[in-house]
């Protein structure tokens, strides 16, 4: 099943951050406390322990068993839960939009990072317990970035006019999308499957965070996971002294602009507001600025005092919602968590906020990158081994990929750096001589240089372009190739559904990933499926 692994240095799917971060730079060490190895959990578990109270326990038990109180899941689901209370053990979570019908299908690659990783944990360290979670963002605002999903290069969108946290969205209305998912997937056992999957998530179910919820439940109950919604009164009131600092403080805002300050070699990419804070209702999530002595919320009419606002914070700090950047702090004060897996982009924030940490005096968790997979057909593992190139070759960009096929398969040699040389070396002589006569002679030297030189690399370009035309058709097949598996230029992942491989494979292609899936080795994982 497993075809092949690419390195993250070859893959050329990763920041300049990043790779520094896979491999344990000493340059980016400061901006995280533990490397994700096996034998560093063992002083996270005993970090967390010392930092997280049986209070803490007992109001995460409150929460989430509330928020399966009326829900169905499996007896390992319902096991991890109940020993969350117990003061041994410990999750390892991962988090996600509320994507329509999970959107890209690292969705699942993420869940399946954490559940494995826990499952690892466990048999390294078998005197505690390990749960997978699953934070659901449903406090988010931006409905485009997650009303539809791609199947088959088709985008299959909900629309609606709802406002407010997404989690909230009422499903009315995307009742007309099953007949439409039933004519894409087609006929069939697998099509049946997932038609009746979507039409139970989402027209079942009052509001996206419970359709979210059912259909992550559905496909992940029977490894444990555990899944929590943080727009939560319980979890919120545990998290008010942090939002107190964050309102009045400005931790983020000042630690977070110290970071980037001290490592301005790296492209950091989030920029904090100096409150890092919405405020939600059922219709409304606006950011909380303060302004003349007052804290406003942007877009509405609503103002609060320091003392009005302080007022709301303790008596319904369900209304403060934290940003992208203050969440992870609130999911590490909620859960007993040793570890966060996330993708690249989510991994460079968290990397931004250890600073951040020490203010709240939380632990910061050991940061893990999800598994990454290219999922390849038989036909498609056949035609390219046929074309005599390897995986590897594939993750070039589309004019590279081009210009190395010409140099591989033309019968005369394009790479003109043997000539490049020997001109270097006759203007070195020419140069030598210089310095004994006139300076003119030397400036048309040094004008002669320049101009062979761009002469040869004019030929160079010309005899590139002319060897192409010639092998057309042969490269074109592999331009093809690289086009289905990386749609639009883009990995696989990060745009094509988990339906359309569950259709195109086995119906078990879940437990089929999972066999495979390991987060702590790194590398893009080529798999045939």
């Amino acid at each position: 099943m497993l075809v092949d692994t690419i390195s993250p240095n070859e893959s050329g799917c990763f920041s300049k951050l990043m790779l520094d971060y896979l491999n344990n730079e000493k340059a980016v060490q400061p901006l995280f406390n533990r490397f994700p190895t096996l034998e560093n959990f063992k002083d996270q578990i005993d970090e967390k322990r010392q930092n997280y109270s049986e209070t803490d326990r007992l109001i995460l038990s409150e929460a989430i068993t509330n928020q399966y109180s009326d829900k169905k899941t499996s007896d390992l689901t319902l096991q991890n839960i109940e020993k969350l209370k117990l003061e041994n053990t410990f999750t390892i979570t991962t988090g996600h939009q509320l994507n329509l019908f999970t959107g890209p299908i690292y969705y699942i690659y993420k869940i399946l990072s954490v559940i494995n990783l826990a499952e690892e944990l466990a048999k390294k360290y078998p005197e505690n317990n390990f749960v997978p979670i699953f934070w659901m963002a449903t406090e988010d605002h931006d409905f485009e970035e997650i009303n539809y999903f791609k199947f088959r290069d088709k985008k299959i969108k909900w629309s609606s006019n709802q406002t407010g946290p997404v989690g909230r969205f009422s499903t009315d209305g995307i009742e007309e999308l099953v007949k439409t998912i039933s004519n894409e997937f087609g006929i069939g056992s697998k099509a049946v499957f997932l038609t009746n999957l979507f039409e139970k998530a989402y027209t079942k179910c009052n509001n996206l965070a419970d359709a979210t919820f059912f259909l992550t439940n559905e496909l992940f109950k029977e490894f444990g996971i555990v899944i929590v919604n943080g727009d939560n009164k319980i979890l919120k009131q545990n998290f008010k002294t942090e939002l107190e600092k964050e309102l009045f403080k400005n931790v983020l805002y000042n630690s977070i602009n110290q970071i980037k300050n001290n490592f301005k070699d790296y492209h950091l990419q989030v920029n904090p507001r100096e409150i890092n804070l919405f405020y939600i209702d059922d219709t409304t999530r606006e950011r909380i600025i303060e302004e003349e002595d007052c804290y406003k919320v942007l877009n509405t009419n609503l103002k609060f005092t320091k003392t009005e606002i302080l007022d709301l914070l303790k008596q319904e700090p369900e209304k403060l919602s934290p940003n992208a950047i203050l969440r992870p702090v609130f999911q590490e004060k909620v859960l007993p968590n040793l570890a966060y897996i996330g993708g690249g982009g989510e991994l460079a924030y968290w990397l931004e906020l250890k600073q951040a940490f020490i203010h709240f005096n939380i632990s910061f968790p050991i940061l893990v990158h999800r598994d990454s997979i290219l999922i390849i057909s038989e036909k498609d593992r056949i035609q390219i081994e046929k074309l005599d190139i390897n995986f590897k070759t594939l993750f070039k960009s589309r004019v590279d990929l081009t210009n190395f096929l010409v140099k591989k398969y033309s019968e005369n040699t394009i790479d003109f750096n043997g000539l490049k040389k020997q001109l270097n070396n006759q203007f070195k002589v020419l140069s030598e001589i210089a310095t004994k006569t006139d300076k003119s002679f030397s400036n048309a030297i040094n004008a002669q240089e320049k101009k062979q030189f761009k002469g040869l690399i004019n030929l160079e370009k010309k005899l590139l372009k002319a060897e192409k035309k010639i092998l057309e058709d042969k490269i074109n097949k592999i331009l093809s190739k690289k086009d289905k598996l990386f749609p639009n230029g883009n990995l696989q992942e990060r745009t094509q559904n988990f339906s359309e491989f569950i259709i195109d494979s086995e119906q078990n292609a879940i437990h089929k990933l999972k066999k495979i899936i390991n987060p702590l080795q790194k590398g893009v994982k080529i798999i045939q499926l």
